[in-house]
């Protein structure tokens, strides 16, 4: 892939991929940019230039982006944590194209490179639709959290055992169903970030609290979900420790988005429903939200969404009219100016 580029008038010295991504890395954390999408350009770029070859990035061309969005979508086969080995989707191929106009865009601000992300097209993708969790489908799950699956011996009849992190499973589960937290900013919180008495949960801002572009806010539970946490609690040993993760392992330590959906996933298989992740709990918290008569704008809130444009999807599934809303709701109309 290495090429010359005779004719060249660029009087920068010369750059390699991997100190660029350095520098770009670091910059992109000083401008605040939420510790997750760091470490996914980190992935990205890291496993591009691993893949196909450090050089001067002055000499990469939209063909070698090209061929490698290609080859990613063809002969690519990733390793994933669920053992899986189904290609890319066409979703994670375009987050590859965004992370390269991101990478290049800001090379051409900074040292006046030529970006050639900018010649290619945005790779195509179909939106999957958004899934959400039925009452009966959380009940399921509900239970599952509680009881093992039935056992049986030749001496015995079926029997189920209930175990031992029943009330934390629950508390999780309840947590996220009713706030609408993401899994990151579900296992940044602390035990000081939740108020049982009032149900105000605070977000906090910045990388600690594991919010979407480090953007804080406050969302709410319920009577039910606040006694779920309060029951798991009183059980902890530093239950009253303000600085104590509010969920913890097994082994002590807080949870993080892989271990929440290993966790969420098992709680599904066990229960016998299909397609269970941290997120579904999100769209269902969104749906219903809207259902039962939650204005849009108020969910944009408690969502932590910097546009209505997924809160609008959101009130087409739930067959709320976001013009309506907005007419109900203006402030000029409802000033009488």
């Amino acid at each position: 892939m290495n090429r010359s580029t005779p004719g060249s008038t660029n009087s920068n010295p010369a750059l390699s991929i991997s100190k660029s991504i350095d520098g770009f890395l670091k910059f992109k954390t000083a401008e605040g940019l939420s510790q997750r999408t760091i470490s996914s350009y980190e992935y990205m770029l890291n496993h591009w230039v691993n893949t196909f070859g450090d050089q001067n990035v002055s000499e990469v061309q939209a063909s070698d982006l090209t061929n490698y969005l290609a080859w990613l979508r063809t002969e690519y086969k990733p390793v994933r944590f669920n053992g899986s080995n189904e290609p890319l989707s066409a979703k994670s191929i375009r987050n590859v194209w965004v992370t390269f106009r991101s990478f290049f865009g800001w090379l051409q601000v900074e040292f006046n490179y030529p970006n050639p992300a900018k010649e290619i097209k945005a790779p195509k993708f179909q939106k999957h639709p958004v899934e959400t969790f039925t009452k009966e489908e959380v009940e399921k799950i509900l239970k599952a959290c509680v009881y093992s699956r039935e056992s049986q011996t030749e001496v015995r009849k079926k029997f189920s055992m209930r175990r031992p992190s029943a009330n934390r499973d629950q508390a999780i589960v309840l947590t996220l169903l009713d706030s609408g937290l993401r899994a990151t900013e579900l296992c940044s919180l602390t035990v000081n970030d939740i108020d049982l008495k009032t149900g105000k949960v605070s977000v906090r801002h910045g990388v600690g609290g594991g919010a979407k572009g480090g953007k804080g806010r406050t969302v709410y539970l319920g009577r039910v979900a606040r006694k779920a946490v309060w029951r798991y609690l009183a059980h902890r040993e530093d239950g009253d420790d303000p600085s104590a993760p509010l969920f913890i392992s097994q082994a002590y330590r807080p949870f993080n988005k892989d271990s929440l959906r290993v966790l969420i996933n098992r709680l599904g298989s066990r229960a016998e429903v299909k397609k269970t992740y941290p997120h579904k709990f999100r769209h269902t918290f969104a749906i219903t939200y809207l259902r039962s008569g939650g204005d849009v704008f108020t969910l944009q809130s408690l969502l932590g969404h910097g546009s209505l444009d997924m809160v609008r999807h959101y009130a087409q599934i739930a067959e709320v009219d976001v013009e309506q809303a907005h007419r109900k709701a203006s402030p000029a109309d409802n000033m009488r100016l």
